[in-house]
């Protein structure tokens, strides 16, 4: 029987156990996506990270209306970008954003990072226990941090935001569509506005360059908008619940701060993910494992499971801040590793070097039972992360 995505997990911290039962199979899996259209799923960790950087995968297919799809967002659903042109499309985006990331923006920006944590905080102690700190850290502190950073109001949260949950909508694709032309149509009109009053923002200085057109700044800002928010909001939200989750951890890291660092690293790794993972195509004939992928097919590089894979982490189910392992999958590898990569740290350094320190007692609210893991968009995450302390 070809197994139905995505995987029914039980517990938001550990690997679905249908999942657990084909990795013990071997690397790759045939599937059904959850709108029932077939795909090879890749779960080890090796070859998760060979084809990531394997030029013979894409995210383009020569008859996209024909293509597999993952599910009804047209963000990540089916096929992106022009078959013909999508290296050279690529390499050109790229180079176009990596300067914009690179590691010495990154440093300067940090101590603001930083000051954002803390002033949610002060405002997370002020409000007192008990409280969620999805509404109160995981959420607001990427959309503050992405807004400086692109030129965006913050005041326009309420309304980007559901804008960006719309069209991660994996389930209604009319609302996908529409959420996307909303938060596209926003970003043009925040390029006009930048014409007339720049400031030292992404959006500024693309504007400044002259090298691409206003609706191409639009469509950047607005996917880096969507990506910086949802995924950290997440990972705030997923890493905090490991922390917990786990009392002899959360205290490792209170008594050794320095051990930060790792502890980011393996919250990025820990979670399980139940969805699949990184869609892409077969651009022509090849072999994954022994088995024959046809050109044009679905492949699924299951990122969350090759970050359990018991080959390379040892006990992969435990979580242990102080691990020192192969490098984590979650923000890709190859070309097409996430560009945001190094803020989503400073982001997460930020908050975990100053949560524990603050509110050393903390604790969750609830039992990890009644807590809620979303299964409608794109990126998950929980619902909510009620705490007392």
């Amino acid at each position: 029987m070809t197994v139905r995505l995505p995987f029914e997990q039980t517990d938001p911290l550990q690997v679905a156990p249908l999942l657990r039962g084909l990795q013990r199979e071997g690397d790759v899996h045939r599937v059904r996506t959850a709108v029932g259209h077939e795909a090879w799923l890749v779960t080890g960790y090796d070859r998760v990270r060979a084809l990531l950087a394997d030029d013979r995968l894409g995210r383009s297919h020569p008859e996209p209306e024909k293509a597999a799809r993952t599910g009804e967002s047209v963000l990540f659903g089916g096929p992106m970008g022009d078959f013909d042109t999508e290296a050279a499309d690529g390499a050109r985006l790229r180079a176009l954003l990596q300067p914009q990331f690179s590691p010495k923006r990154m440093r300067a920006f940090r101590p603001r990072v930083e000051e954002l944590t803390a002033g949610l905080l002060d405002d997370l102690a002020e409000h007192g226990s008990p409280a969620d700190l999805h509404q109160a850290l995981a959420l607001p502190l990427p959309i503050l941090v992405i807004c400086e950073l692109l030129g965006v109001p913050y005041a326009d949260r309420e309304r980007f935001r559901a804008w960006s949950e719309a069209a991660g909508d994996t389930r209604d694709r009319a609302r996908s569509e529409q959420g996307l032309a909303e938060l596209f149509g926003y970003g043009q009109a925040l390029v006009a506005d930048k014409r007339t009053k720049p400031g030292d923002d992404f959006i500024s200085r693309m504007c400044a360059e002259g090298e691409v057109s206003d609706d191409e700044i639009a469509m950047m800002a607005m996917a880096m908008l969507f990506a910086g928010h949802e995924t950290t909001v997440v990972a705030i939200g997923m890493g905090a619940l490991c922390l917990l989750t786990h009392p002899a951890q959360q205290q490792a890291l209170a008594d050794d701060p320095g051990l930060v660092t790792s502890a980011v690293e393996e919250m990025l790794r820990a979670p399980a993910k139940g969805g699949g993972g990184i869609p892409r195509y077969a651009r022509t004939d090849l072999d994954i494992a022994g088995i024959r992928v046809r050109a044009g097919e679905l492949v699924l590089l299951d990122n969350g499971a090759a970050n359990h894979d018991p080959g390379i982490y040892p006990d992969p189910d435990r979580f242990d801040v102080a691990r020192q392992a192969a490098p984590h999958l979650s923000f890709g590898h190859g070309g097409h590793y996430c560009i945001g990569a190094p803020l989503a740290r400073i982001e997460l350094q930020a908050v975990f070097a100053q949560l524990i320190t603050r509110f050393p007692a903390l604790r969750l609210a609830v039992p990890v039972e009644d807590l809620r893991v979303r299964s409608d968009v794109l990126t998950g995450g929980l619902t909510a992360l009620p705490v007392e302390w």
